[in-house]
């Protein structure tokens, strides 16, 4: 009994729980997009419901293109957690950070969905959006970066140069929202603009494997 020794594996765990909890945390969030449109109301006046609505554009807009991103995320998730043999507790912190950055943007996408039209606000808001982007894609990349670093959490069949095709892909994007957040102060609709390129970027699938072929093993 006085000889016992902890699990040398510490909280290094399978991923399963992680990406449940995640899932989740996924799905509130992109619920919560929609609790951000508003119905149109004018107490004690007619109003045109169908002007009205129509004005609601920029929350629609704001709408898809978080709703968007946010779907691309929980795909790479998906995806990515499949590239992890395991996890650990500094991982499992990682992605607490990264849950957190999801969970904080349908407040900057109700923001700019309210002031997106208002000449006095919109730059404020454009980048208070771009903003809230970038942090999911920072947190995503440190989280990337250290399951990766040293091969420490990552499946150790995956190649140098897929790993190093998927980080120059997180960190270029890092730089790009970066960018759109400085150019949305600047040309709000150019800012913009570089948020929805990079989402039409990231929907398409990744086109290297991410793991060699397998040779056959003789029994």
């Amino acid at each position: 009994m006085g000889n016992h020794r902890p699990d040398p594996a510490g909280t290094e765990r399978g991923t399963e729980r992680v990406e449940a909890f995640s899932d989740g945390v996924f799905a509130i969030a992109i619920t919560l997009l929609i609790l951000e449109v508003k119905v149109p109301r004018s107490p004690g006046a007619t109003i045109d419901l169908l002007k009205e609505l129509q004005q609601l554009w920029p929350s629609y807009f704001a709408l898809v293109l978080s709703f968007v991103m946010i779907g691309i995320y929980w795909a790479n998730h998906h995806y990515v957690f499949k590239l992890f043999e395991k996890t650990d507790h500094s991982l499992n912190l990682l992605n607490l950070l990264f849950l957190l950055c999801i969970s904080f943007l349908p407040f900057p996408t109700a923001v700019l969905g309210s002031y997106m039209l208002d000449g006095s606000n919109q730059t404020t808001a454009a980048t208070f959006y771009a903003f809230g982007l970038l942090l999911p894609a920072l947190s995503w990349t440190l989280m990337w970066l250290y399951a990766c670093s040293g091969r420490r959490l990552v499946d150790r069949r995956l190649e140098p140069r897929f790993l190093w095709i998927l980080t120059a892909k997180y960190v270029v994007s890092v730089v790009v929202y970066s960018i759109a957040v400085y150019v949305s102060w600047v040309a709000f609709k150019l800012g913009l603009a570089c948020c929805v390129g990079l989402t039409l970027l990231y929907l398409t699938p990744p086109y290297f494997p991410a793991l060699p072929a397998r040779r056959s093993v003789r029994r």
